[in-house]
């Protein structure tokens, strides 16, 4: 496995997504939430195949404890680095200071139990508008509770840039694929680079939608057809199935620390451990992938405004 250093660690490429352990979770997903011992087997497998970076979150369900319980059961928990996120806060919080930095607090608190960690290796913000109050996680890092803090950003790459320039922030959360390149684009990866800023790249395969059977995309998604159509025909010329090309292309973008990949069974830990070993794509692959994608809707790139069940 591949790695990148940040801080003082040295990260697998391959950053295992655990937010289905908590949740049935992805238009693709089929098995649904696994029990805790498939869960169990699934961290186990990451580990095996050299993985030390796990992604998890405080709004992921019973994610946390899962994780947390399955690290301590296989020994593991000292020599991974774990990435969660405060729970998202509400209006009258935001509004706040004081309620702010006390839901704050109590979730780093309670993701410090669930976890069994004394000290967070990275603690990122769930959503751009709480990073507001970013001195409350430099607060906790004061105490030892957190070790480096940022921020899981949207599609649009200005206020992450920002982020990136900011003393206090030391890791990114970024959501970037194949078909949607707005941060790559915006400057997001340039300005982490620049200030030594880890990022995390999620929704590689677009929550499933990249991959998934045509006949099984949803009407209001099946704009992505054609550009699916033209990658794959690529993918098949360079003898590499299309996930591998998805992967391989975000693999060679300068500043990406980890991709993120959710599975829901053991053998897809051990396929993306396998894709991930190839390391990136040619830059003239790169560029051939550039030409086919098009800027697609904003309705096909974000799953939040999606009008299908998730």
């Amino acid at each position: 496995m591949q790695t990148r250093r940040f801080a003082n660690y040295d990260l697998s490429r391959l950053m295992l997504g655990t937010v289905q352990f908590g949740l049935p979770y992805g238009v693709a997903n089929r098995t649904g939430q696994p029990s805790y011992e498939e869960a169990r087997a699934i961290v186990a497998a990451a580990l095996d195949g050299g993985v030390n970076c796990f992604d998890t979150a405080a709004a992921y369900g019973s994610s946390e404890e899962v994780l947390g319980r399955a690290l301590h059961e296989l020994g593991a928990a000292d020599r991974v680095m774990v990435v969660t996120k405060v729970r998202p806060l509400t209006a009258d919080e935001l509004a706040d200071a004081t309620l702010a930095a006390r839901a704050i607090e109590q979730s780093v608190a309670e993701s410090r139990r669930r976890l069994r960690l004394d000290c967070l290796p990275v603690v990122l913000f769930h959503r751009e508008n709480d990073a507001q109050y970013l001195e409350v996680l430099t607060r906790l890092q004061a105490k030892g509770w957190v070790g480096h803090a940022g921020v899981s950003c949207d599609n649009h790459p200005g206020p992450a840039a920002v982020f990136a320039a900011q003393p206090a922030v030391g890791a990114l959360q970024i959501p970037t694929n194949i078909l949607d390149r707005r941060h790559v684009r915006g400057g997001t990866l340039a300005a982490a680079a620049a200030h030594g800023v880890a990022v995390f790249v999620r929704s590689v395969y677009l929550q499933g939608l990249l991959l998934m059977p045509e006949a099984a995309v949803p009407e209001p998604l099946r704009a992505v057809l054609p550009v699916r159509r033209r990658l794959a025909a690529l993918a098949e010329s360079a003898g590499m199935p299309l996930a591998e090309l998805a992967v391989r292309y975000l693999l060679g973008q300068e500043g990406v620390t980890c991709v993120l990949a959710g599975v829901e069974t053991v053998a897809q830990v051990r396929e993306n451990v396998a894709l991930f070993s190839r390391g990136a794509l040619t830059d003239d692959m790169r560029q051939a992938v550039d030409a086919a994608v098009p800027e697609l809707p904003e309705t096909v790139l974000t799953p939040a405004l999606w009008t299908v069940t998730q």
